[in-house]
């Protein structure tokens, strides 16, 4: 019978914790940072930095200590101005509890200023994506401000002004309809007081009137 693996607790190890201002109160940034900071790392040591909460700890086995002050000294110049690291879409749809068509629509309109545009090719596939990144100054000062609601507000009363013109568009094109369609009867014969007999054109064929 095969012995269990025992978890080794890491001889090596060091812990950062990650502000406010770098998280914007959200474990989805959280969490992308601590991929971003991973990326910078080595590959084969990757895996030696963990997230739990908002705290990034580095834990290493006691034979590696070269690596170990390496990529410690990875992660504190990577945290130095991680604050400034652009916010992703799933980030700020989670720092602003918006959603998907919320941001497509501030983004649009300006509301949401983009920061410009980043390129990544999703894991296990050929193709790429490319999306719009956001200054976390710029959603920092919307957190500040609660415009979120605001924005919702103009929002619905911009989509109920627009359903009125719609809806008083609709009724003059079917208003001018039905009056050229009255008025291509009045003229069919407008002078003539045998157009509005029934049967009258039947009567002239059979040749009473002759």
């Amino acid at each position: 019978m095969a012995k269990s693996r025992k978890t080794e607790t890491p001889d090596l190890t060091a812990s950062w914790t990650l502000s406010l201002a770098a998280t914007l109160g959200s474990s989805v940034r959280a969490k992308g940072i601590h991929l971003e900071i991973r990326a910078r790392l080595p590959a084969a040591i990757r895996k030696s930095l963990d997230l739990s909460g908002k705290v990034l700890t580095l834990g290493m086995p006691e034979i590696s200590k070269a690596e170990f002050r390496s990529a410690s000294a990875v992660v504190a110049k990577a945290l130095e101005d991680i604050e400034d690291l652009p916010v992703i879409p799933r980030e700020i749809q989670d720092i602003l509890s918006i959603s998907t068509t919320e941001r497509h629509r501030w983004l649009n309109d300006g509301r949401l200023p983009s920061a410009g545009t980043r390129t990544v090719k999703l894991r296990g596939r050929a193709r790429k994506i490319t999306f719009h990144v956001l200054d976390p100054r710029m959603v920092e000062d919307v957190l500040d401000r609660g415009v979120v609601d605001e924005w919702r507000e103009e929002d619905a009363a911009t989509i109920a002004e627009n359903r009125r013109r719609a809806a008083l568009k609709t009724k003059l094109t079917r208003s001018l309809k039905k009056g050229g369609k009255a008025k291509a009867t009045s003229e069919a014969s407008p002078d003539d007081p045998a157009s509005n007999l029934r049967g009258w054109e039947e009567f002239g064929r059979e040749g009473f009137l002759r």
